[in-house]
């Protein structure tokens, strides 16, 4: 941003994390995207979106959709981005187990599993159509659980866990370690987080924007 604004000062940022460090939940890169938008709006910089977006990209792949966040379908290395519809998620339970996954170490492994190319469709169209997490679940894949859950089976037992117990769909997020459950009823999701007392949860309520 000094190298965009040049007489900008220096700033002194004190941050507290909240979000559990190495979990796969994009805490590092939410952290950056809301220093550049409050270093911008702070600092009445007037950086245009465009200037802020190649900035944000410049620090990692996903730090781009922090910027705006909401609900977005994800192109090219994660940069392009398009707003999407998706099912209301009531309650959404993240089960963090005390395992830090190095997203370096993740990327760098998962490559020796996925090979051929990709092809490109209208992802955004069938989605939009369907109306619940359920019937949702066949078009999602997170590509890293077949290589953390065969090097920490403990776990791919959460994601087991998480279905048994009535979520409507569950994954690994991110390349881990945080595994995460919808659900449609709140008391569900509460009683389920009762099962995981030996692990650091949080249930969620995303906002609708």
């Amino acid at each position: 941003m000094k190298k965009a604004v040049p007489e900008l000062g220096g700033v002194s940022i004190h941050l507290e994390k909240r979000i559990p460090v190495a979990g796969g939940l994009g805490g590092g890169s939410s952290n950056a995207a809301t220093i550049l938008n409050g270093v911008n709006d702070l600092f009445g910089l007037e950086l245009n979106n465009g200037l802020l977006r190649k900035m944000a990209a410049a620090l990692g792949a996903d730090v781009p959709f922090f910027l705006k966040g909401g609900t977005q379908l994800a192109a090219g290395i994660g940069d392009q981005l398009t707003p999407i519809s998706l099912p209301a998620m009531k309650s959404v339970l993240l089960v963090c187990p005390a395992v830090e996954i190095s997203t370096v170490w993740a990327y760098g492994e998962v490559k020796n599993f996925l090979s051929g190319g990709f092809g490109t469709g209208n992802f955004a169209a069938p989605i939009e159509k369907q109306l619940s997490w359920e019937s949702l679940g066949k078009f999602f894949e997170n590509d890293f659980e077949s290589l953390v859950f065969r090097t920490y089976p403990e776990i791919g037992d959460l994601k087991k866990r998480l279905l048994n117990a009535g979520a409507g769909f569950a994954s690994l997020s991110g390349s881990g370690s945080t595994v995460f459950g919808i659900f449609e009823d709140n008391n569900v999701a509460e009683k389920t987080q009762e099962q995981f007392s030996a692990f650091q949860t949080f249930i969620t309520h995303p906002i609708t924007q």
